[in-house]
């Protein structure tokens, strides 16, 4: 997928990091010079200097092609009216918008913004439904027992496709509850259900073996 960033401050910082490690194309419009600098030395080519307000930047950065567009800089007006240009003048399918003052939220769903979110972990975990190669989502935490409910879904290239879930050597303390099918279907897994490509892995596991978790399933 290409997908746009509007602003390279910590958020957008972060947010294309975590989108470059997944294999995709980004590029962070920001304006100000020191931060390109500083997001050139950390990720390569990906920042470019420009106004993400303005109709003839978004052109040049080619948005006519992008599949998202996050505004995430820390101005609400910035943000507001670059995913409205990026919406209606290019046809960008999904905009996302960062809100800083949540008593702007209302203005930002008016306006046909298809996303407005205050929290940089709600953002994260948006993207993570929206781009369906993301490895973890976030669906609940149980905070007072210390676990988290997380989604996995297995891509076909997996070296666990094909496997028994009692061939796994899960995390301590993880429990795979459920396995949803490509065609939808749910089913509580046994020891003896095989995991198949496509297959939503809903787990509850502590949160300091996600990363464990996250690497067995994916077979990475």
């Amino acid at each position: 997928m290409y997908i746009i960033v509007i602003g390279g401050g910590k958020v957008g910082f972060f947010l294309a990091k975590a989108l470059l490690d997944e294999g995709h194309e980004v590029i962070i419009l920001e304006k100000d010079h020191h931060r390109i600098e500083f997001i050139a030395n950390q990720l390569g080519s990906v920042g470019i200097r420009g106004d993400g307000c303005e109709a003839s930047t978004l052109s040049e950065v080619g948005t006519g092609r992008a599949d998202m567009f996050i505004a995430v800089t820390g101005d609400d007006e910035d943000n507001m009216v670059s995913c409205q240009v990026a919406k209606h003048q290019f046809d960008v399918p999904v905009t996302v918008a960062r809100v800083n003052d949540p008593s702007n939220e209302p203005i930002f769903k008016e306006l046909g913004i298809d996303v407005s979110i205050s929290s940089t972990k709600e953002i994260l975990e948006h993207i993570e439904h929206k781009v369906p190669t993301h490895p973890l989502t976030h669906l609940l935490t149980l905070k007072e027992h210390e676990l988290e409910i997380v989604e996995v879904k297995i891509p076909a290239t997996s070296t666990t496709v094909g496997k028994a879930i009692k061939d796994l050597s899960l995390p301590d303390g993880t429990i795979l509850a459920l396995v949803i099918n490509q065609k939808g279907k749910p089913q509580l897994p046994t020891r003896r259900t095989i995991i198949r490509a496509e297959d939503q892995i809903i787990a509850v596991t502590p949160p300091e073996q996600e990363d464990a978790l996250r690497t067995i399933l994916r077979g990475s």
